[in-house]
């Protein structure tokens, strides 16, 4: 390797290093602050990785997507909603979201239609499917952290995205040989797979350990119940990190955006973590 590859390499890391460095440090305040902090950062990333992905299917300045932007605010301003009055409100958020959905599908299809032939069908189910797969499922960062213990719990989500990775990464490439899916990413091994779960969980229950006192009235066995649900968010991990990297192949894109210097766009760095947040959320909800 020359000097020159050699200095670019260092100058990368470096740039990649910074840029993870800040992201975390915003990331913790969010979390800590909670409440409007929380979701405003949240509504933030959603709007960016919206655009994003929007951006992959060459719709994100349009009109449609716009309806897909439109819908990912109104449910933020439920959760706002939610937050402020509570569910217990005359018509509380958990009903006005089946409202939100009906609403979003016919004004998208009437943009479609009118617009005919602007829009092809996949670009417009894309942009329905957008909502689910970034606005909703990011917004369970803020609903975890909502339950009871969930200034706790909400860490849980990062373990096994951000810590399944890291281990996974260390594992696959001291050892890794056996590959997954060796087509879509070739770098990915079982051996890293299997050490980024055994990673999680050990994280998982270091961090049950230290913060045990604080966790017994919600968790009569906060160890198993960390080590159970950081497995399960690390697999699924996984999962919404391969989907990602299914799109930007399909789309012939390296990266969904720039906005993070070395690490990509938005869902380049959120891939995996808007699937294990609605994973958590429930393991949570129903007591695991």
């Amino acid at each position: 390797m020359s000097n020159k590859d050699s200095i670019q390499k260092d100058n990368s890391f470096l740039i990649r290093l910074r840029t993870g460095v800040i992201l975390v440090i915003v990331a913790i305040a969010a979390i800590v602050l909670g409440g409007y902090v929380l979701w405003g950062v949240l509504l933030a990333v959603s709007m960016i990785g919206l655009m994003e992905l929007y951006r992959a299917v060459g719709v994100h300045k349009s009109p449609a997507a716009f309806a897909g932007y439109a819908a990912a605010a109104a449910w933020y301003g439920l959760l706002l909603w939610k937050e402020i009055l509570s569910d217990d409100a005359a018509f509380p958020y958990s009903a006005a979201f089946p409202v939100l959905i009906a609403a979003f599908i016919v004004i998208l299809l009437a943009v479609y239609v009118f617009a005919f032939p602007k829009y092809n069908s996949e670009q417009i189910t894309m942009i329905f499917f957008g909502f689910f797969y970034v606005a909703l499922t990011l917004s369970y960062i803020f609903l975890v952290r909502d339950l009871p213990g969930g200034k706790f719990t909400v860490w849980l989500i990062f373990i096994g995205s951000w810590g399944a990775d890291t281990m996974a990464y260390v594992v696959g490439r001291s050892i890794g040989k056996h590959k997954i899916v060796p087509v879509l990413s070739p770098k990915k091994s079982l051996e890293g797979f299997i050490g980024g779960v055994l990673g999680a969980v050990l994280i998982g229950v270091i961090y049950a350990l230290i913060f045990k006192n604080s966790l017994t009235a919600e968790f009569p066995n906060p160890v198993f119940s960390f080590a159970v649900i950081a497995a399960c968010s690390s697999v699924v991990s996984m999962i919404g990190d391969l989907a990602a990297s299914a799109i930007k192949r399909d789309k012939q894109i390296k990266d969904y955006g720039k906005l993070l210097p070395g690490h990509g766009g938005i869902l380049d760095r959120f891939d995996s973590v808007i699937f294990i947040a609605p994973i958590v959320y429930y393991l949570l909800y129903f007591g695991i």
